[in-house]
């Protein structure tokens, strides 16, 4: 049985915070940084250092326009990581970032905790294999794929959408026999959205959070922030953390960062205002 880190997370007065570690050539922030071996364990000993409570290993970009990445290709990327990781840093929660059920079983038997599914663990065994394993799941909401997600961004109630898809989504988990705390619903900032729908989403994270279940966030340095602010993508800090502003309060909540320390800081002042105040 695996060491239920997933269960000891809550209760706590802050948001969580997942570091991103993209062991991409291509990914939009940091454009191949974590590609190599080394350089993926140094930027994970970063992310801790920084304050990272989750480090999330991801081999498949999913920004607009990124081409899939074959299945051995993207186990070779991120498996090799977590087995170090987890030999390096027991105590340590890990997420694998992937929608592929043969690379979530490796890298679950590699000592990842929590399996982060862009398509709402929509592939057939995905929900049965993180049962079976005592694993948790992020089930987003996304529309289509990276190639043309951003095609087509209309929807009559962006908020009631895509809160009624994870409900149903968080439905499927519970009868494959995932508890209730180990599902987590992320609505997909930047994915098939347009600036509006990004910002109605975050406004509605409480509601999203009513549901019952932990709340995952990752708006980091996306482009609706650029959009916004006319922020160039290095630049996007700022943007960043203000989008975090509506997870302060909430009690099961998670952000997805790319700069740990910033958010790390970034709550730890929220927190204090918010006590001072209530």
């Amino acid at each position: 049985m695996r060491p239920q880190r997933i269960d000891r997370l809550w209760p706590r007065s802050q948001p969580l915070v997942m570091g991103i570690l993209n062991c991409t050539p291509d990914s939009f922030a940091d454009g191949g940084r974590s590609f190599e071996f080394d350089d993926a364990l140094r930027h994970a000993e970063e992310l801790l250092e920084g304050g990272a409570d989750i480090i999330d290993v991801g081999g498949e970009s999913t920004r607009p326009g990124a081409d899939p990445v074959e299945t051995k290709e993207e186990m070779r990327r991120v498996v090799p990581v977590i087995t170090e990781i987890r030999r390096r840093r027991p105590e340590v929660m890990l997420s694998v970032d992937t929608s592929k059920v043969e690379v979530a079983e490796d890298s679950l038997a590699a000592g990842a905790d929590l399996v982060n599914d862009v398509n709402a663990a929509s592939a057939p065994g995905m929900l049965e294999l993180v049962s079976r394993s005592e694993a948790g799941i992020v089930l987003m909401h996304r529309r289509g794929e990276p190639r043309t997600m951003q095609s087509d961004t209309t929807y009559t109630d962006v908020v009631a959408e895509v809160h009624e898809h994870l409900r149903d989504r968080a439905a499927a988990a519970l009868a494959a026999g995932i508890p209730a705390h180990r599902v987590w619903l992320d609505p997909g900032i930047g994915f098939g959205k347009d600036e509006a729908g990004n910002l109605a989403l975050l406004a509605a994270l409480p509601d999203l959070a009513a549901v019952g279940h932990p709340v995952v966030v990752g708006p980091s340095n996306k482009s609706f922030i650029g959009h916004l602010t006319g922020a160039e993508l290095g630049d996007r800090l700022p943007g960043t953390l203000a989008a975090l502003v509506p997870t302060v309060g909430i009690d099961r909540a998670v952000v997805r960062v790319h700069d740990a320390s910033a958010a790390v800081q970034f709550f730890e002042i929220a927190s204090r205002v918010r006590e001072v105040s209530a």
